[in-house]
């Protein structure tokens, strides 16, 4: 299997590494594709027995799954301006925010289209990645996908493709929602006279541990709060704070705000 990715940022990267490391292509049938001629030397430290290349460097792309991992803003100049025709026997995998899969077809002039949205722990292997796909792709195309998906974490098959939006401001954008809620705790931490340090500690291991309980236990997210929550403790006036100030309704509205706006990005 031949596969192309056309932006070598973080995410096209990411999946690189992940294909690699579990020897699902040989390094030789992986070809890297970016705009910005400054990154070819570094992507071949990195790369060094696959292909790199400019965009304006290539006249036929040879692939069996082309990935299209540049920004969503820049994707219709990057289709208006391919030196190369996709080949029919062409599969695509968009990894952008927004854009539908009519768009991509539309710009590019091909039918086969398979679009998905990974987040950024990928980067570990440790993503979550929706996906949905055109008409007349074959179940073992999409099979194929799907173990180069699993190859960065976990994937889960949309036939609504509508709600891929959500996907991206539940998943995609989730791990900022979670960083900007540790670095909240961290400063109460040092508010607090913690050693900045030292609050970090309590607050990543506080997270991981959370996150394991969660994972381990049968009981609901309310049943879990109660039992961190003592009537009349100290957790209960956090909580009755946040409850004040709607902090509730806030992370929410922030969440459809980030799902209207990937909605936008393909206008």
């Amino acid at each position: 299997m031949k596969i192309a990715v056309l932006g070598a940022g973080n995410m096209g990267i990411s999946f690189s590494r992940s294909f690699l490391k579990y020897e699902l292509i040989k390094p030789q049938n992986l070809h890297l594709i970016t705009r910005n001629e400054n990154k070819k030397s570094k992507l071949k430290e990195s790369f060094p027995d696959s292909e790199i290349s400019t965009f304006d460097e290539i006249n036929n792309l040879e692939a069996d799954l082309i990935i299209i991992a540049v920004k969503p803003q820049d994707f219709t100049f990057v289709a208006e301006n391919l030196p190369f025709k996709i080949s029919d026997k062409s599969l695509v995998l968009s990894i952008m925010a927004g854009i539908s899969i009519e768009k991509i077809q539309k710009l590019l002039n091909h039918k086969f289209v398979v679009r998905a949205m990974p987040n950024s722990p990928t980067l570990l292997g440790m993503g979550i990645t929706g996906y949905t796909a055109a008409d007349g792709i074959s179940f073992s195309e999409l099979m194929n996908v799907e173990r180069l998906l699993n190859s960065t974490g976990r994937s889960v098959y949309l036939e609504d493709e509508s709600l891929l939006d959500g996907v991206t401001a539940l998943s995609g954008s989730g791990p900022a929602y979670f960083y900007y809620i540790i670095d909240a705790m961290i400063k109460a931490g040092t508010e607090m006279g913690i050693d900045e340090n030292l609050s970090k500690l309590f607050v990543k291991q506080t997270m991981l541990g959370a996150y394991h309980l969660i994972n381990n236990s049968d009981k609901s997210l309310e049943e879990l709060i109660k039992d961190v929550a003592s009537k009349g403790g100290t957790t209960e006036a956090a909580l009755k704070t946040f409850d004040e100030n709607e902090l509730k309704s806030i992370l929410k509205k922030g969440i459809l705000a980030a799902e209207n706006r990937a909605k936008e990005l393909n206008k």
